[in-house]
């Protein structure tokens, strides 16, 4: 396995997956986002815990809150389920919370400072979550028109200003997750106790009269 640098130390691996990229698949009819959520769902079905799983961007093909939503759960199934040797590059902020959660995820971001008007990246990886964003920026260097820059700006103060996203990304998941489990209900219970081997047909219309009362 070639790696870019003098030498690695990265354990025995049975598989390589990745999920690099942004294209579509026209001759299939198959949109961007399709192309990355097959790929990606072959990668959860088919890696284990000895493989090495690169993905980049996960979600970036939808709204922003399902992308979101996804990228959050894909992240959390291979450090929890999968346990692969994972580098997962996203933009989504709130993904660094997840090492909070599970102490064998560990944040890294690549540095880049700003001098002036100018954004200069170093390729340097340093240990923590990013402490901001540099899209406009990168809109900047890019070359998009300099009014288009400046209302971008303005709205991005907008939004910090209304709080719709006071960090580099909306924080969707500061709230406590619900338990993806339903909430305990009295007639569940009590199907789940019944014997319907030997229940009466009177019995069991008693029985759905009296589950009938507690919906």
């Amino acid at each position: 396995l070639w790696v870019p640098a003098s030498s690695a130390k990265i354990g025995d691996i049975d598989q390589i997956f990745t999920r690099i990229g942004a294209s579509d698949d026209l001759a299939g009819g198959r949109s961007t986002f399709m192309v990355e959520m097959t790929e990606t769902a072959h990668i959860l079905h088919n890696a284990s815990a000895n493989s090495l799983v690169l993905l980049d961007e996960i979600g970036r093909g939808t709204s922003t809150f399902d992308g979101l939503a996804l990228a959050w759960a894909v992240a959390r199934h291979l450090v929890s389920a999968t346990r692969a040797f994972t580098l997962f590059a996203t933009h989504y902020f709130e993904l660094t919370q997840l090492a909070n959660e599970y102490k064998q995820l560990v944040n890294v971001h690549l540095d880049a400072k700003e001098h002036g008007a100018n954004l200069v990246f170093l390729h340097a990886v340093e240990e923590g979550p990013a402490s901001q964003s540099y899209g406009i920026q990168v809109a900047r260097l890019a070359g998009v028109p300099n009014p288009v820059i400046a209302a971008a700006r303005r709205h991005l103060r907008e939004l910090e200003d209304a709080q719709l996203q006071p960090g580099p990304q909306g924080d969707l998941f500061a709230a406590h997750l619900p338990n993806d489990e339903p909430p305990p209900h009295p007639a569940l219970d009590q199907l789940r106790e019944m014997d319907l081997d030997t229940l009466t047909p009177k019995a069991a219309l008693d029985m759905l009269y009296a589950l009938k009362a507690h919906l």
